[in-house]
């Protein structure tokens, strides 16, 4: 496999000896991944917002569980109709759909007043999320060569938590000006309204920028579109090899029908291909470490064991940063030793440090009616977090983006991805809204139960998951 020349960022080598407009593909992967931003901004707006919500709507555990996760049954339904609306109207064109649908959901989320309002327009953004989260990473791999494709895929990831973190920080800055999350701010309204409406800003840059983007060309060739979708392979891959690619695409679908669900099923057995089954196992086990538990509940848990909210908050930034950094290493890695092998690594750092959360929590002690850490054991417990958030992050994290957006072969790709990103999303559902009562009943043995999936996951993946670093996608099997 042909490596990235070093003649200059423009002359980016493909696997077929070709050159690539890296400039190009730059610009296009850029652009997809502001829709990672905004996976992650939305997704980690809730967390520094929960005693607004709970002063304003009077919610309880059940109720608070359900403002946090309403979001993710949004996403499910998002995730699920991307994937094939993708393979109708397009990759570009649900993306921008997206973005107005951030919009949307971030005026709407600031001025409700009432919990169900609050509700249905979590879920309006939850639709965005969803179809950004399946569409950006399998856009990157469609117009990304495939010897740096791992890199650039992880950029999405990178996004994400940028988005998560970017959200931690514009929710530190307006609670800490403000005084607090509930205090009132610009125009007399309580500062944990602005922490919605902080989204417009970002939304409103993902819809411009996808206007200056093209469609996938595996679309356009599935669609009939050869001459545009030649267009633009030569443009991506230099002149003279679009033709050569579109061919190359053309005979990896299928001849006699257009992609549709039933590809999901193999032909002979009429049972579910192997390869789906790997996909789920990605999806589901990315969910049941964890990791968002963190990333919603990040503030409320650590102020549950004795930190103050602004000190809380304090920890969500640096949670951010780390798991930036970690990324940056995935980055490095992914297309040198692979996807499967940093799977395996992160199972067994996330089996670890979920093990050493476990044992912190169940030392825990209520005073005042709230859980306490005693002694060293509080810091243990964040020293322990931090790590297995840079572990995730390390692997799980970009990986299962990457895997799920490259994994599927052309011809079930769009109907794959629709059932993978809607089982990721009903398991962060899951996750998400159990957790206020599975803390409330033992702190202890909910990161146990993460503890175990981290365990669980490790021989899944071992089983499983086969290496897809360096080939093409027209050569993925199913």
């Amino acid at each position: 496999m042909a490596s990235v020349s070093s003649a200059g960022p423009s002359a980016g080598m493909s696997a077929d000896g070709g050159k690539v407009n890296m400039a190009f593909v730059a610009a296009i992967v850029a652009v997809a991944t502001i829709g990672g931003f905004m996976f992650g901004y939305d997704s980690g707006v809730i967390n520094g917002t929960q005693e607004g919500l709970n002063s304003a709507f009077k919610l309880t555990a059940f109720g608070t569980g359900l403002n946090v996760a309403a979001i993710l049954i949004g996403c499910a339904v998002g995730a699920f109709a991307a994937g094939r609306l993708a393979d109708v109207w397009g990759r570009r064109t649900v993306m921008i759909i997206s973005a107005l649908l951030f919009v949307i959901s971030a005026l709407g989320t600031g001025a409700a007043h009432t919990s169900t309002i609050f509700v249905i327009f979590r879920l309006i953004g939850g639709l965005g999320v969803g179809a950004a989260s399946v569409l950006c990473p399998v856009y990157i791999s469609e117009v990304t060569p495939a010897n740096i494709r791992g890199r650039l895929s992880s950029v999405q990831q990178i996004m994400i938590i940028t988005g998560l973190t970017g959200a931690f920080l514009a929710n530190y800055v307006l609670a800490h000006t403000a005084g607090s999350s509930t205090a009132e701010f610009w125009l007399g309204l309580p500062a944990w309204r602005w922490m919605f409406w902080m989204q417009v800003i970002p939304a409103g840059v993902f819809f411009l920028a996808l206007l200056t983007i093209p469609e996938s060309p595996r679309f356009l060739v599935a669609k009939g579109k050869d001459a545009q979708a030649e267009a633009i392979l030569s443009r991506l891959f230099g002149e003279g090899t679009g033709a050569a690619k579109v061919a190359e695409i053309r005979a990896s679908l299928s001849a006699d029908h257009k992609p549709k669900f039933s590809d999901l099923l193999d032909p002979v057995s009429r049972k579910i291909r192997p390869i789906l089954w790997a996909g789920l196992v990605l999806a589901v086990f990315q969910q049941f470490v964890g990791i968002n538990i963190v990333f919603y509940y990040g503030s409320v848990l650590w102020q549950s064991v004795g930190f103050t909210e602004d000190d809380s908050l304090k920890i969500n930034i640096l949670s951010g940063a780390l798991s930036i950094v970690a990324c940056l290493a995935a980055i490095a890695l992914i297309d040198k030793i692979g996807r499967k092998p940093l799977l395996l690594i992160g199972s067994v750092g996330m089996a670890v440090t979920l093990g050493v959360l476990t044992w912190c929590f169940s030392t825990a002690t209520t005073v005042n009616g709230a859980l306490h850490l005693d002694g060293s054991v509080g810091p243990i417990a964040l020293v322990a977090a931090n790590l297995y958030v840079i572990f995730f992050n390390l692997s799980w994290g970009p990986v299962m983006w990457v895997m799920l957006g490259e994994m599927f072969p052309n011809q079930m790709r769009g109907s794959a991805l629709a059932v993978a990103g809607f089982a990721q999303w009903i398991a962060n559902f899951a996750i998400s809204f159990s957790f206020p009562a599975m803390a409330k009943l033992s702190l202890a043995a909910t990161y146990g139960f993460y503890a175990a999936s981290a365990v669980v996951s490790f021989f899944l993946v071992q089983k499983l998951i086969h290496e897809t670093r360096g080939k093409e996608l027209e050569a993925m099997q199913g």
